[in-house]
């Protein structure tokens, strides 16, 4: 759920795909141990990553061992070297920083450092290693692991490890994680920490955005990134910042003359406050640093506007980690295990990364030479190269940013193109809404075309009037119908500055509502797009809005209205839209149902042994439920896809009274996405939980409702939201230059030509609506193929459940074969 990198094939390194989802016995590694540590820098996620060692570790039979401190606590050893149970690793994964400590070590340096390091390793019979950390602390790591041998000769010849010791830990294992809010390690889509930073700082820029408003004021925000732009590039995008100075990409000569009249240019529409994000190894072109006090003066001595500095600083290192980088952590972590029970003595040590939405395998010391390139090119001023380098997300966002920031608000009264672009929310309101309609409107201006923003969805484009505001009298208890105020339905031209800000602001500003456009007559909507000369449509929104623009596009034989490019951008917090691995506002979704499980949790921290029942959103799609499930440790998460009966609800309810008096749990929590059967409610599996659980816990049920659909949108979804607009005003403009007909009009009824937009694994692709009708459960708003049902697996193994662990996901085929009722 978060941006990638795509390295060039010059440059491209062997992947391995990971095991997720495939079938692992529980107790097939017995014997082994595996030490874990973190290293460097500290970044939120790293705990997700250390209980996810730990309990893969249990569930494959090994021993796990906590290295405190780092290298350090390996040198040292005694204490600094603990062997993990089970109620160690609970209530770890929503603090922030590492909870087993991260310290540099110079001993480890030196030889005598790394003898007695292995000598402590081997007392423990320890030849698995997991390092969490940077590059730096990963090269350590795979030195470490080829001096293996000739510190075991070492060793044996000082009589300070036994011929049996010499033999039984021949070899060392080491595989990585990268573990960096400032996501600089090529070979991975993001770096276990990235996510929450993100967050840190846009809470910031968000804050701040308030009081410069206010005064209208400029701020200059620096943030971290001393060799990498990364966090810089991807919150100026997500905050709507007027510029950015990051290392891989200086300004071009003459940036002050520029920076100053695009400013003042922008305060000349109204705009009341200024940001520019500054990353703190930023750089001119000569390589002389541009620090965030030079912008600030440069601001003051030009346009004398009154200008602040704020640094960041270690705030985005702190904080509770995102439901990203917890899943992340999880995922990574139980990964690691896996790929050191299948080393090798000749297996080089490989890092765990993300490619898309599939962890894989990669060489590790590929991964760090790529990334010393990276720095090597920038130290050569080789600007361009160092980009092509950070992999093709970076090179996405960066060319979305340079788009953006050029634009220019059109000339009043200066229409470049008659053509007529038409935007509408069709749905429940998602946060991303709004950061698709801003990019949409703002790019389509720029490019000379008409922006029409239909308010309300299908009723402002068929009535086209003011509403009644209906309002509840509060002393009958009826309701009573008042033009309180005036909502606004219809369809209107949008300007450049009605959506500044836009981004940043939750719901749907442009209206919606979650209706078919079948059920209004698709005679009576042709008319309408007809009189308003719509000539390209983009409908934003959930199942609703992918089901409408399906009937819109089947009726195209009958009604040359909807014969225009018509995409559809998917938005909804439940994630069923099929054509897209990831939908706007599931992110910001996920992080507000962790959130509202950890406060939920620690409302019980002074109650003795109590378990959590809690419903989620996502009408029949388990996703949120799942992956809430994974980012908040639920001990078992009730969807529609993954069938389950009365046997399996008392299984878990004994396994889960066996954990807590043999493990020392207190807190248990178990979520139930809202239809995932009609029988077995929310209420019931409480009632099921209470009953079964009395002497031993007692049990409470929480429904979440619509604190989901709420909030301030994530990073993810903002930046996801813009580039997504981005890439259909593109499409739309092609294929509206494409298909214009003598008479201006433009005509089409090719199936290209009526698509949804969506992310497919790294890919940001346009897929025609027809065909995917076929890979659709219109009954049940899901489609066919979900690729998050092999997490399911991972959320019952660190939830220590050995029964169902790896049940063969029947889902959504069976579910054709079962009566109505059986919901």
């Amino acid at each position: 759920m978060a941006a990638s990198h795509l390295l060039s094939r010059k440059y491209s390194v062997a992947v391995e795909p990971g095991k997720e989802g495939e079938e692992i016995k529980p107790g097939s590694f017995g014997g082994k141990a595996i030490g874990v540590f973190t290293s460097g820098g500290d970044s939120q996620g790293m705990n997700s990553a250390v209980r996810a060692v730990v309990r893969m570790g249990f569930y494959l039979g090994c021993k796990t061992f906590y290295i405190k401190e780092g290298y350090q606590g390996m040198v040292d050893g005694n204490d600094n070297i603990v062997e993990a149970t089970w109620a160690s690793s609970s209530g770890i994964m929503q603090l922030g920083g590492t909870v087993i400590g991260s310290a540099r070590c110079s001993s480890f340096r030196t030889l005598d450092g790394r003898l007695q390091a292995a000598q402590n390793l081997i007392e423990r019979n320890i030849t698995n290693l997991v390092c969490i950390g940077g590059d730096g602390s990963l090269t350590g790591a795979n030195i470490f692991r080829q001096e293996w041998p000739s510190i075991l000769e070492e060793l044996s010849k000082r009589n300070r490890i036994t011929e049996e010791q010499k033999a039984s830990c021949s070899h060392l294992n080491v595989v990585g994680m990268v573990g960096s809010i400032d996501n600089d390690f090529c070979g991975t889509d993001m770096t276990i920490g990235t996510d929450t930073a993100l967050h840190r700082i846009m809470e910031c820029v968000d804050t701040i955005s308030t009081t410069a408003s206010s005064h209208q004021r400029a701020f200059v925000l620096e943030v971290m990134g001393r060799h990498c732009g990364y966090l810089a590039l991807v919150a100026s995008l997500a905050c709507e910042a007027d510029w950015v100075f990051i290392p891989e990409w200086p300004p071009e000569e003459g940036w002050e003359d520029t920076l100053c009249k695009k400013l003042s240019a922008e305060r000349s529409t109204g705009q009341r406050l200024n940001v520019i994000l500054v990353a703190e190894g930023a750089i001119d072109r000569q390589g002389n640093p541009i620090t965030a006090n030079k912008v600030k003066d440069l601001i003051i001595d030009r346009l004398k506007y009154d200008t602040r500095v704020t640094v960041l600083g270690h705030v985005q290192r702190g904080g509770s980690p995102t439901a990203f980088d917890r899943i992340l952590g999880c995922r990574m972590g139980a990964e690691a295990v896996l790929a050191l029970m299948d080393a090798t003595p000749d297996t080089p040590a490989c890092v765990i990364s993300l490619d898309g939405n599939q962890t894989v395998r990669v060489p590790l010391m590929e991964c760090v030479q790529k990334t010393q390139q990276v720095q090597k090119a920038m130290d050569e001023r080789n600007f361009e190269e160092a980009v092509r380098l950070r992999g093709k997300s970076f090179q996405n966002n960066l060319t979305t940013y340079r788009l953006l920031s050029k634009l220019q608000p059109p000339i009043k009264g200066v229409v470049n193109n008659k053509q007529k672009f038409a935007i509408m929310n069709i749905g429940a309101p998602a946060c991303g809404m709004n950061a698709v309609v801003r990019s949409f409107v703002r790019l389509s201006l720029a490019n000379g075309y008409t922006v029409l923003g239909i308010h309300d969805s299908f009723d402002g484009l068929l009535y086209g009037r003011t509403s009644d505001l209906i309002e509840p009298d509060q002393q009958s208890n009826g309701y009573i119908s008042c033009v309180h105020e005036n909502l606004e339905i219809g369809v209107k031209p949008m300007s450049w500055t009605e959506v500044q800000g836009w981004s940043g602001r939750g719901g749907s500003l442009l209206g919606t509502k979650k209706v078919l456009a079948g059920k209004y007559g698709l005679d009576k909507i042709a008319e309408k797009m007809k009189e308003h000369e719509i000539s390209a449509l983009v409908i934003v929104g959930g199942f609703e809005a992918y089901h409408s623009a399906l009937q819109l596009t089947e009726a195209r034989d009958k009604y040359d209205a909807f014969c225009i490019p018509i995409i559809v951008i998917p938005c909804t917090i439940s994630n069923n839209v099929p054509g897209s691995d990831f939908s706007l506002g599931a992110d910001t979704a996920l992080n507000e149902i962790t959130d509202i499980c950890d406060r939920i949790k620690q409302s019980a921290t002074g109650t003795k042994r109590r378990v959590f029942v809690v419903e989620t959103m996502g009408g029949y799609c388990g996703y949120l439920a799942t992956m809430s499930g994974l980012a908040g440790g639920a001990d078992a998460a009730y969807i529609f896809e993954d069938k389950f009966s009365i046997t399996d609800l008392r299984d878990d309810v004994f396994h889960l009274k066996n954990k807590i008096i043999s493990a020392g749990v207190q807190r248990g929590i178990v979520l139930r996405n809202e239809y995932a059967s009609h029988n077995y409610t929310t209420e019931f599996i409480e009632h099921v939980y209470s009953e079964e659980g009395k002497g031993v816990f007692t049990c409470r049920k929480n429904v979440l409702g619509h604190m989901q659909q709420g909030g301030v949108p994530s990073v993810f979804d903002r930046n996801y939201g813009t580039k997504l607009a981005a890439k259909a005003v593109s499409m739309l403009a092609q294929q509206v230059h494409d298909n214009l007909t003598e008479d201006g009009r433009v005509f089409t009824r090719d199936p290209s030509t009526a698509t949804l937009l969506g992310m497919r694994r790294r890919f940001l692709v346009f897929t025609p609506l027809t065909e995917l009708k076929r890979n659709t459960d219109f009954e049940h708003r899901l489609p066919l193929d979900q690729w998050w049902l092999k997490l399911r697996p991972l959320l019952r193994i660190l939830a220590k459940h050995t029964e169902r662990a790896y049940v063969v996901e029947s889902c959504i085929s069976d579910m054709h074969d079962m009566e109505e009722e059986d919901y």
